[in-house]
C-alpha cells in the first residue's frame, strides 16, 4: 500500500469499525436488487437473434457493488448486506402477493395486466431468492480470499474472478429452478449460459468505474480491508 492516507485493517476490525459511505453503498446494492428483480427477470429478449433475459442489462451493477462492498468494507460488512437484500426480495415478493392477491375494485379494469407485471411465480420468487443468496455469497468469498492471496493487487482479477464463480453460481440456480418445465430444456440451458457469460463481460466492461469507485472511497474511508482471521461462514454473527 503506497497511499499514506489509508491504513491496513482487518476483517474484524472492519466490521466493528463506523464507515462514512458504507450505508449509501448498501442502500444502493438493495435498490437495484430489488428492481431487476422485479423488472424484467422472467423476460426473454432478443437482439439479432441472441436470446437473453432482460435483467440481465441491470442485475450485475448489483454484483459490482457486491464486489466494492466487499473490497472497500470486507466480507463482514458485505455478509450483512447480503443478508439486508436476501429479506428486502423475500418481502417485496409477500408484498407483491399480497397485492395482488386482494380483490379489484368495482370498476377498475388493470388486475390483469396487474398480475402480469407483479403476479410472479411461487418458482421465480424462490429461484430469485435462493439464487441472489447463493450467488453473492460465493462472489464475496472469493473476492476477499483472491485479495488475500495477491496482496491487495490486481483489483481486475479479483472482480472479474469472484464473478465468473459468483454468477455461475447464480444462474445455475435460478434458470432451472425458475423455468425448467416452462421453458424447454434447450431454453433454459441456452439463457443460462447465455446469461453467465453477458454478466462476466459486463463486470469486464464496468472495470473502470469499478476501480474509480473503489479508488475514491478507500481514499475517503481511509481504510485497506485484508479479511484475515474472518469467519466466512453466511450464518456467523456479527462482530
Amino acid at each position: 500500500m503506497n497511499d499514506p492516507h489509508v491504513s491496513r485493517i482487518d476483517g474484524q476490525t472492519s466490521a466493528r469499525r463506523h464507515f462514512r459511505y458504507f450505508d449509501y453503498v448498501m442502500a444502493s446494492f438493495v435498490a437495484i436488487l430489488l428492481l431487476s428483480n422485479l423488472i424484467g427477470a422472467a423476460k426473454l429478449a432478443q437482439i439479432d437473434g441472441y436470446t437473453f433475459g432482460a435483467g440481465i442489462l441491470f442485475f450485475p451493477v448489483s454484483y459490482v457493488i457486491g464486489d466494492v462492498l466487499t473490497e472497500v468494507y470486507g466480507y463482514a460488512n458485505a455478509r450483512r448486506c447480503v443478508w439486508m437484500g436476501f429479506f428486502a426480495l423475500i418481502f417485496m415478493a409477500f408484498m407483491s402477493f399480497v397485492v395482488v392477491a386482494m380483490p379489484p375494485a368495482d370498476g377498475w379494469d388493470g388486475q390483469a395486466a396487474y398480475e402480469s407485471v407483479f403476479g410472479s411465480t411461487w418458482r421465480i420468487v424462490l429461484a430469485s431468492v435462493v439464487a441472489f443468496w447463493a450467488g453473492e455469497f460465493v462472489n464475496s468469498f472469493v473476492l476477499a480470499k483472491m485479495k488475500i492471496l495477491t496482496g491487495g493487487k490486481h483489483l481486475w482479477s479479483r472482480t472479474i474472478g469472484s464473478t465468473v464463480f459468483g454468477q455461475a453460481v447464480d444462474s445455475a440456480i435460478f434458470y432451472p429452478v425458475a423455468f425448467l418445465g416452462n421453458w424447454t430444456t434447450s431454453q433454459v440451458l441456452t439463457v443460462m449460459v447465455s446469461n453467465w457469460l453477458l454478466k462476466v463481460v459486463w463486470e469486464a466492461v464496468l472495470t473502470p468505474v469499478t476501480y474509480a469507485v473503489v479508488g475514491w472511497l478507500k481514499k475517503r474511508e481511509g481504510t485497506e480491508v485484508f479479511d484475515t482471521g474472518t469467519d466466512f461462514s453466511p450464518f456467523a454473527k456479527a462482530q
